[in-house]
C-alpha cells in the first residue's frame, strides 16, 4: 500500500510539475519576451547602422550617458560567440557576466553595440521562489488529497485480508467525507449477508444432525430387533406394528429433508425468475377447501376484495397460507380467522386463531430455523422450519411476516408489494 500511495502521489506531483513547466517555457519563449523592453536599444543600433564607422562613435558620446545602462561600440571580433550563437541587427542577444550581471548586444553594421554590465532585476529571483512556491502548494494540494486515499485503501486492504482469514465480524469504518465510503459500505454490506449466511449454515448444519439423530437412533435399535420380529412364529400383528414404525422414521427423516431443501431453495434472491399472474382470493378459497377437512376447527375469510390479481410465484404464496393454516389448526380452540385487505401499493394478509397464546420471550425468534416453543403443548411437533420458510418467501416477494400475540389471540400478518420490483 505504501508503493501504492508513493507511486499515486509522485505520478501527480511529477506531472503537474511537467506540465507547469513547459507552459511556463512555452509562455517565456513565444509570449513573455523582452521585445517591448528591447526596442529602444534595436531602434538605436539601426539609427546607428545608417551612420558611418567614424560618425558613429561620435554620435554615441553625444548621447547623455546613463549609469543604469551604458552603451558602448566593438568591433564584431571582440565579442565571442559559439558556433551555433550569430548577432542580428533587429534582435538583442542577452547573456550574463560572471558578475552576475547582463550584457546585451545587437550587431550594427561590421560592429556590435553593447549594453552594460547591466542589473540583474531583482524580481526575477522572486520570479523563481513565487514559482517554487506555487509547485510546492500543488505537492502539498496532492498530498492533502492523496493521503486520506491511500489511508483508506489501506483500511479497505486490510479489511478484506482479515475477512479472507474467516473473520467473519469484520467490518469497516470510514469518515462520511471518504472517497472510498460508498465502496466501505458495499463491502460491510457483502460481510453481513456472508457471515449470515455462514452463520446460518452452521445452524442449519447442527440442527439438521440433532433433528435426524432420534430417528436414527430408532431406526438403528430397529434394525437390531429384526430378526426378533422375523422368526417364523413371530406375531403378524406386531411385525406390521414393527414395520409401520420404521416407516414413520422414515417418513420423519424424509420430511425433514424436504423442509431442508425447500428452505435451502429460497436462500437467494435469484434474478430471472418466472412470475406468474393469480387471484389471490381465489388461491385462499382453494386452499381453505383442501385443509378444512384435516381439522374440525372451521376456517373464514374476511374481506370485502372479490377478486385480487397479482404478480409472483402462486406456488410459494400458497405453500405460505397452508403453512400459516395448519399451524392454526393445531392451536385454534373455535376459528381460523383469514382476512386480506389492500392498498394502492400493497397487500396484507393476515391469519389469526384463538389458541394458546405464544410467550412473548418467544415471539423474536419463532421465524428462526429450527426454534420451537418449548412452552407450548404441541410445539414440538414438526421441525422447526415452517415460519422460517414463510420469513424467506416473504423476502423473496419483497415482503415481511410478522407476528403478535395475546391471550385472546395469535396473529401472523404478510405483507408484501403488489408490483415486485424485479
Amino acid at each position: 500500500m505504501k508503493r501504492l500511495f508513493i507511486s499515486l502521489y509522485l505520478l501527480l506531483s511529477l506531472s503537474v510539475l511537467g506540465v507547469g513547466w513547459t507552459l511556463d517555457s512555452l509562455w517565456q519563449k513565444n509570449v513573455d519576451d523582452n521585445n517591448a523592453l528591447d526596442a529602444p536599444l534595436v531602434a538605436l543600433a539601426q539609427l546607428l547602422a545608417e551612420l558611418s564607422t567614424d560618425t558613429r562613435q561620435r554620435y554615441l558620446e553625444a548621447i547623455p550617458a546613463n549609469p543604469l545602462m551604458p552603451l558602448q561600440l566593438l568591433n564584431a571580433d571582440q565579442v565571442a560567440l559559439l558556433d551555433n550563437q550569430a548577432l542580428s541587427s533587429n534582435k538583442v542577444f542577452t547573456t550574463t557576466a560572471h558578475n552576475n550581471s547582463l550584457l546585451q548586444f545587437i550587431r550594427v553594421g561590421d560592429q556590435v553595440l553593447m549594453a552594460g554590465p547591466l542589473d540583474i532585476d531583482p524580481r526575477a529571483n522572486l520570479r523563481s521562489l513565487f514559482t517554487l512556491f506555487f509547485y510546492l502548494s500543488l505537492a502539498l494540494v496532492a498530498l492533502i488529497w492523496v493521503g486520506p486515499l491511500s489511508r483508506d485503501l489501506s483500511i479497505l486492504r486490510k479489511a478484506t485480508k482479515e475477512f479472507g482469514e474467516a473473520k467473519w465480524d469484520t467490518r469497516i469504518t470510514l469518515s462520511n467525507r471518504s472517497q472510498v465510503k460508498p465502496l466501505a459500505n458495499t463491502f460491510n454490506e457483502m460481510a453481513r449477508h456472508i457471515s449470515a449466511l455462514i452463520e446460518n449454515q452452521k445452524h442449519l448444519s447442527n440442527a439438521v444432525s440433532h433433528e435426524i439423530r432420534t430417528p436414527l437412533a430408532r431406526l438403528k435399535f430397529a434394525l437390531a430387533l429384526i430378526p426378533m420380529y422375523c422368526q417364523p412364529d413371530s406375531d403378524a400383528q406386531k411385525r406390521q406394528n414393527f414395520i409401520d414404525e420404521m416407516q414413520i422414521d422414515i417418513k420423519e427423516i424424509e420430511d425433514l429433508l424436504q423442509e431442508l431443501l425447500t428452505y435451502a431453495s429460497l436462500e437467494s434472491q435469484r434474478e430471472g425468475i418466472q412470475l406468474d399472474e393469480y387471484d389471490l382470493i381465489q388461491l385462499i378459497n382453494q386452499t381453505i377447501k383442501r385443509l378444512e377437512s384435516l381439522s374440525p376447527i372451521p376456517i373464514g375469510l374476511k374481506t370485502t376484495i372479490d377478486k385480487l390479481p397479482l404478480l409472483g410465484e402462486p406456488a410459494l404464496i400458497e405453500r405460505t397460507l397452508q403453512n400459516l393454516l395448519t399451524n392454526a389448526q393445531r392451536f385454534a380452540r373455535t376459528a381460523i380467522i383469514i382476512e386480506v385487505k389492500q392498498t394502492q401499493h400493497r397487500v396484507s394478509l393476515s391469519v389469526s386463531n384463538d389458541g394458546e397464546p405464544i410467550p412473548a420471550v418467544d415471539l423474536p425468534k419463532v421465524f428462526e430455523p429450527f426454534y420451537r416453543s418449548q412452552s407450548v403443548q404441541n410445539g414440538n411437533k414438526g421441525h422447526g422450519l415452517g415460519l422460517a420458510i414463510i420469513k424467506r418467501i416473504m423476502q423473496r416477494h419483497q415482503g415481511d411476516v410478522s407476528v403478535s400475540s395475546n391471550p385472546y389471540q395469535t396473529c401472523f400478518n404478510l405483507n408484501w408489494p403488489i408490483k415486485r420490483q424485479l
